[in-house]
């Protein structure tokens, strides 16, 4: 399954890729990371908390990246609570100039493991949910008080 959500942001392409090209500042804009831990040139931890208030440590590595324009990770699943549900969760972030602003897609590939296969609709739904959210953060962290969001060129 493939989920790929995308919307224009008021920042420039440099100030948007400075956040997304740095997974330290992933607890500022993706949805329920608290932390980011042991940052390597090629891998990182994040803390998360799941909707019943526990703390949901995921490892990711990255996949590939074109400086300015494109981040891709991957969750590293074997050995962990996720493992039992996803047998995939890889993620990949574009930027595009877009006007004075940025254009950016975000992109989940996920593919579902044993009776989880059979809940294609709620996982697609809980994905367009958790790209929405991590637009909204990234807009958040990238614009300046007072500037406007644009969604697809009208302000939001």
């Amino acid at each position: 399954m493939i989920v790929t959500r995308s919307r224009r942001l008021a920042a420039a392409p440099e100030a948007v890729w400075r956040v997304v090209g740095d997974p330290r500042t992933l607890a500022r804009w993706w949805p329920r990371v608290e932390r980011v831990k042991g940052v390597s040139g090629d891998g990182w931890t994040t803390v998360l908390r799941s909707s019943r208030g526990r703390a949901v440590r995921a490892d990711w590595r990255l996949d590939g990246q074109q400086s300015g324009e494109r981040r891709a990770w991957v969750q590293e699943l074997e050995g962990t609570p996720f493992a039992k549900v996803l047998a995939e969760r890889r993620i990949e972030a574009r930027l595009a100039p877009d006007g004075e602003g940025t254009r950016v897609t975000i992109e989940l590939r996920q593919r579902a493991r044993g009776w989880s296969r059979f809940g294609g609709f709620l996982l697609r739904r809980a994905a367009r949910k958790e790209l929405d959210g991590a637009l909204d953060g990234l807009a958040r962290a990238t614009t300046r008080r007072g500037s406007p969001t644009l969604r697809d060129g009208a302000p939001s």
